[in-house]
């Protein structure tokens, strides 16, 4: 009798332990949403078109900044701070560092010579000021301390592009790849006097596409529904921007030998003689 007692309270203890066990099993916060959005980690980037060094017979070197203060750029900046699977576009090429996906090259050359690990990235851009405060408590004396800021995704307010324009006689075609881009922040001294920009570091663009394929973009036409990644907005060139600096002989950017007016206009030039050029090439 004393037997099957204690059998009986062994089982009940066990039952209960598997009780409990059960109860603290969390199933994971309620969807946001009226369906499960899984496509988007299926996304594979549309591969390049083979290309012969052969069938290229011209090319020509841009570079260009796309501002996130734009209109059509806002979908790049915001949101500020990740909301659910929404990020921005500085917050999801900081994520890809961190995990190390793809890799950050020295902002001092833009042809991805010396690659910066994540780490050391940060420490470059966190800022320390040193300031003298008072104690808000007697004697209020003044006391000297440092206060560092981190670096946030939000300061970014510029990217620059370095892109390769070139007709395919194979396939008798003008493209344009991107090569790489370079995050750009606003230079602010001590004093809070701008100094110009500051480029950050570049990252290779061919490298980044699967990492851009798997992030969706807010889309202003109809919401989630309609999915677009990062990598089409890049391929398909759904942004504003203008050029900055066209290859040349000197290696010299257009606001060296051109300000204000002169220097838009310069701009404009040089779309115009992309576009000028692959129109020709269908006149008869």
């Amino acid at each position: 009798m004393k037997k099957i007692l204690f059998l009986v309270l062994v089982t009940l203890f066990v039952a209960g332990l598997k009780l409990t066990s059960y109860s603290q099993v969390l199933e994971g916060p309620p969807r946001d949403g009226v369906y499960d959005r899984t496509a988007v980690m299926t996304v594979q980037p549309i591969p390049y078109p083979y290309l012969r060094e052969a069938d290229i017979i011209w090319t020509r070197r841009i570079w260009r900044v796309l501002d996130l203060r734009e209109k059509m750029n806002q979908t790049f900046y915001f949101p500020e701070k990740p909301q659910n699977n929404w990020k921005s576009f500085m917050q999801i090429v900081l994520d890809g560092l961190k995990e190390g996906t793809i890799t950050a090259y020295s902002a001092l050359s833009d042809q991805f010579l010396v690659p910066n690990t994540y780490k050391e990235l940060m420490d470059q851009l966190q800022k320390t000021e040193k300031k003298t405060l008072k104690r808000p408590y007697e004697p209020y004396d003044e006391y000297d301390t440092t206060i560092v800021n981190e670096f946030k995704a939000a300061d970014v307010k510029t990217l620059r592009i370095k892109e390769d324009f070139y007709f395919d006689r194979q396939r008798s075609v003008l493209e344009v790849r991107i090569l790489g881009i370079c995050p750009v922040m606003d230079d602010i001294d001590e004093n809070g006097n701008y100094r110009g920009p500051k480029p950050l570091f570049w990252i290779y663009f061919p490298e980044c596409r699967n990492l851009f394929a798997k992030n969706e973009m807010f889309n202003l036409k109809n919401g989630a529904a309609g999915r677009m990644t990062y990598d089409d907005v890049f391929m398909k060139r759904m942004f504003s921007s203008y050029i900055y600096k066209e290859e040349n002989v000197y290696d010299r950017s257009i606001n060296e030998y051109a300000t204000g007016v002169d220097a838009l206009l310069e701009s404009e030039k040089a779309k115009s003689n992309l576009f000028e050029f692959e129109s020709n090439l269908w006149e008869y």
